[in-house]
């Protein structure tokens, strides 16, 4: 009996990137006698060769699948204070300021320190400091927010 070799055009079977199960492929591209790309016969998708896995094999401890259990199994952290904080500092600086007051923010505008500003999605800000000559940092009661401004 003999073994036919393999080319281009020939129906194998490969681990689907897109699919994530093992299906039928044929063969796009090699590199002599080895299978670089494949493209699935099930959903089209075009992508390198891997092979199916051996059954009995055990998955590598950095695997997805340990990956997943591990992730699974660990307990949720709790939320931190940092989102707190942020609201806490935007509701005291907020406190002395009237929000009528507020400079309606754009782009090609210029801003201080202190200034209260109006963002169209984030509401009222205010700008905690000018990082460079056309960013700065601006407190919103969501966090803080990088911008883009005017020297």
């Amino acid at each position: 009996m003999s073994v036919r070799k393999l080319s281009a055009g020939d129906i194998i079977e490969a681990r689907c990137t897109r699919c994530r199960a093992v299906t039928n492929h044929r063969i796009v591209a090699m590199i002599e006698e080895k299978v670089v790309r494949v493209e699935c016969n099930t959903c089209g998708g075009v992508h390198n060769y891997y092979p199916p896995e051996k059954e009995g094999k055990t998955p590598k401890a950095g695997s997805s699948v340990s990956a997943e259990r591990k992730k699974e199994a660990a307990p949720r952290k709790a939320v931190s204070s940092k989102g707190q904080s942020f609201h806490e500092e935007w509701e005291s600086l907020c406190a002395g300021m009237e929000p009528e007051r507020a400079i309606p923010y754009d782009i090609n505008g210029k801003f201080k320190a202190g200034d209260l500003v109006e963002h169209a999605v984030f509401g009222l800000g205010v700008v905690k400091s000018v990082i460079t000559p056309n960013k700065m940092e601006v407190l919103f009661k969501a966090g803080v927010k990088l911008l883009k401004c005017q020297a």
